[in-house]
């Protein structure tokens, strides 16, 4: 037994080894059916040197014949394979060709397999054996090159026309065909007369190996890699294995002569030096070739890595988002790139920043969609090719619905971002413009991307939180600094005012003891109208001087103390103010309690604030329910209950406005929270100061309930006066 009898075996091996993996796999019905039938073929077409030297010399033509039947099936098995991963099978035109190689094999090669027209003989030449062909041996060579090069031009076509994933399978499938090409070339040239320099089984293995990984692994690596890989590693043991058989082939006669019967020993010896020096050789040059082949893509995946290194130091969003956009597209080379951000109020991916300017982008992304509920609960990236062949492995309704959904928003991947638990958004990216795959190694970076885009865009946000909240505290400060300034400016104002109604007063005078008997109609007239236009000057500087003493009654603290108070008084004094902000003809306010109710223990300025900021928030509330739902008939309505428990007055201030949201509930008593539209409508204060006023200056309690789009409930308990 020697080289080529041992190759012989082990692809054999391999093969019923691979066939039975792919079985067990359980592929695609056809892609396995296809892959299993060319794998036996083509493997046990390789026990050719085998059975000839055990059959030599009496049986090894009985034995060549019989191992031919797989040999003449191996063209129509390679044709029905390559079409079958082209998906170009079913054509008609493809479907025939398909039939009419089987049936040539059939009806013009297997009735003559024992026949001398197809194999006359068999020869041995040294280590090697080949094949004396008849005329149909020759015709059955020219077959076989015609069906492989048809092939060969169809994939050519495939990888022109495909993309992705996709392509880089196809050309994993046109490689593999390649090197059984090859070693078909090599088996057929000996029968020619020509040597066979190396055992050409060995290019078999190579061959259904990278077929198999062509269709078992949905993620693959680049073919050029591949390829490379597989060349460094058949160059390396080809010298591990054949330095020590060149050894003993050679130098056998002079080992004899030196060590006797321990001859082996030798060649064993450096076969097992070599076999420990290999792997390093191997993994030495492997890193070498990767390190040229992978050059650009480790610059823009280190490139990648440090953007994302520096997007922490960025606090503008949207300058953020659109950087990021920026670099990933430019950078490695993508067709399109977008970005969604999770919305927590509609829960929905909202998109945010996108780059291709020829591409129209889904302006949201719902939360139920099929692709966001499998990103959402996988956490993982998701590659439109894998899908789409989970889609034709399995046939699952959910891989139907997410390669329709990505193929609806032209997703190639699709990667989450998140801070620990939480979703941030979504990154999703387009083919790349180079046509070639995203690797392994392209989306871990990418995912090292998501997160620290996750932990920008947190820190990002919360800047603006932070913003915000500086600009709500310096209006709450110049509100307060208006407060204080009040009794000067009510003095003041109050000044203008008299002496506005003493100068009115004084002119209405004058005009009342003028004598105006023998003045013409138009004079008196004239007269008159002065007379009406100084009494409304009057009238309005009275009205005025109201509103400036409400003022002063509103924004004074309250240094009394604690008094018994009516609640109908407290109300009263409150709606003086509060006319003039809210538009009481737009809303009911009612007040649901008896006129004898017991006397409230409180602070006159405090709780008119108090009530105040109810009645501010309900009136918007009100407003936006309007504004937002439209609803027939809808009227604002604001209704204050109160009733004596125990000793304490339970006062009910409810609304049918807005209503807060699930989420905010817990957020309504926090400082410079607001949920009102605009913050200019609002500094987040109101119920924070109404909560301090309740709880520490009056030692009572406030309950909070709200539905969304159904009102809100106030429920207080103030003390009863004694």
């Amino acid at each position: 037994m020697n080289t080529y009898t041992i190759s012989s075996i082990i692809a054999f091996a391999i093969s019923f080894s691979l066939s039975l993996f792919v079985y067990l796999k359980g592929i695609q019905d056809k892609s396995r059916k296809a892959i299993i039938f060319i794998i036996l073929c083509a493997g046990t077409w390789c026990l050719f040197p085998f059975l000839a030297w055990i059959g030599w010399p009496e049986k090894s033509l009985f034995f060549t014949r019989l191992v031919y039947i797989a040999a003449i099936f191996t063209a129509p098995a390679f044709l029905n394979f390559g079409l079958t991963v082209l998906d170009i099978e079913k054509v008609p035109k493809e479907r025939k060709l398909i039939k009419g190689s089987f049936i040539a094999s059939i009806l013009v090669f297997l009735p003559f397999l024992f026949s001398p027209i197809f194999i006359r003989n068999i020869k041995r030449a040294n280590s090697y054996f080949s094949i004396v062909g008849g005329p149909l041996y020759i015709i059955f060579i020219l077959y076989f090159g015609i069906v492989c090069l048809y092939c060969f031009y169809k994939l050519y076509l495939g990888i022109r026309e495909s993309s992705g994933s996709k392509k880089n399978q196809i050309r994993y499938v046109f490689a593999g065909f390649l090197l059984a090409f090859f070693s078909g070339i090599i088996h057929f040239s000996t029968s020619l007369g020509l040597r066979e320099l190396f055992p050409h089984d060995f290019l078999v293995v190579a061959c259904m190996i990278v077929l198999t990984y062509s269709i078992i692994r949905y993620r693959l690596m680049d073919i050029t890699v591949a390829i490379t890989r597989t060349g460094i590693f058949i160059a390396v043991y080809t010298l591990v294995l054949g330095i020590p058989f060149a050894v003993t082939g050679w130098l056998r006669q002079w080992l004899i002569e030196i060590m006797g019967a321990n001859w082996w020993v030798g060649p064993l010896s450096l076969m097992a030096a070599l076999a420990t020096v290999g792997p390093f050789i191997y993994i030495f040059l492997e890193r070498r070739a990767e390190g040229r082949l992978l050059k650009e893509q480790r610059r823009y995946q280190n490139t990648l890595k440090q953007a994302a290194l520096g997007m922490t130091r960025i606090r503008d969003l949207k300058k953020l988002l659109n950087l990021t956009v920026h670099i990933v597209t430019k950078t490695v080379g993508i067709s399109f790139a977008a970005i969604y951000l999770h919305d927590s109020e509609t829960n929905e991916y909202i998109l945010q920043a996108s780059r291709n300017k020829n591409k129209q982008f889904n302006s949201k992304l719902t939360a139920d969609s099929p692709i966001v509920t499998w990103i959402t609960t996988r956490r993982q990236p998701v590659i439109y090719e894998e899908i789409k062949r989970q889609m034709e492995d399995f046939g699952d309704i959910t891989y139907r619905n997410l390669e329709e959904n990505m193929r609806q928003i032209s997703a190639s991947v699709i990667i989450p971002s998140f801070l620990e638990d939480r979703s941030m958004g979504l990154i999703i990216l387009g083919d790349k413009i180079s046509g070639q795959i995203y690797t392994p190694d392209d989306l871990s970076v990418f995912q090292v991307l998501a997160t620290q885009a996750a932990l920008a865009i947190e820190n990002a946000l919360f800047y603006e939180e932070a913003k915000t909240m500086q600009e709500q505290i310096a209006q709450a400060e110049k509100m307060a600094t208006i407060g204080t300034m009040a009794d000067g400016l009510s003095h003041q104002i109050n000044n203008r005012f008299n002496a506005l109604s003493l100068i009115a007063s004084d002119a209405l005078d004058t005009l009342k003891i003028t004598d105006t008997s023998g003045c013409s109609a138009e004079f008196k007239k004239f007269t008159e109208e002065m007379k009406y236009a100084l009494e409304r000057i009057q009238a309005n500087v009275m009205q005025g001087g109201q509103v400036v003493q409400g003022l002063l009654k509103y924004s004074r603290k309250g240094d009394k103390g604690l008094e018994p108070l009516e609640l109908n008084t407290v109300l009263d004094n409150t709606m003086e103010m509060a006319q003039y902000k809210v538009k009481l003809s737009e809303i009911d306010i009612v007040r649901d309690f008896p006129q004898d109710l017991a006397k409230i223990k409180g602070n006159l300025a405090q709780l008119q604030e108090m009530f105040f900021n109810f009645i501010d928030n309900a009136y918007d509330a009100i407003v936006e329910r309007r504004n937002m739902l439209q609803e027939e008939g809808y009227r604002g309505r604001i209704t204050v209950s109160a009733q004596p428990k125990d000793n304490v007055l339970e006062i009910i201030v409810k609304d049918n406005g807005l209503g807060v949201k699930e989420e905010d509930k817990k957020k309504v008593f926090t400082p410079f929270f607001t949920t009102k539209v605009s913050s200019r409508r609002g500094t987040g204060l109101g119920l924070y100061v109404i909560n301090k006023i309740i709880t520490d200056t009056h030692k009572g309690r406030i309950d909070f309930d709200s539905e969304y789009k159904t009102g809100t409930r106030f429920t207080l308990e103030l003390p009863i006066a004694k």
